[in-house]
């Protein structure tokens, strides 16, 4: 199943999630795309003020890309079932 973000700490705990996953540190990860390891931290706790360069200089780093799609509707009903 593929991760969904749909707020700036789902899409930093994703980034996180992947950038363990690969056994890099923050600084490893900063390092790649010349930027702090205080900056990475702020993009993985979902800090508004990132920019969005630095959000996909991050992604292409660890591989990733974002994709854009229509938001998908459930039922109330539905939605505790996915809890």
């Amino acid at each position: 199943m593929k991760p969904i973000a749909r707020t700036e700490q789902q899409l930093g705990a994703i980034i996180r999630r992947e950038r363990r996953r690969q056994e890099l540190t923050q600084q490893q990860l900063g390092a790649r795309i010349g930027l702090r390891q205080a900056t990475i931290s702020k993009l993985e706790r979902g800090e508004p003020a990132t920019r969005l360069r630095t959000l996909l200089d991050a992604l292409t780093a660890l591989g990733l890309q974002l994709v854009i799609e229509e938001r998908e509707t459930a039922a109330s009903a539905d939605i505790g079932a996915l809890f």
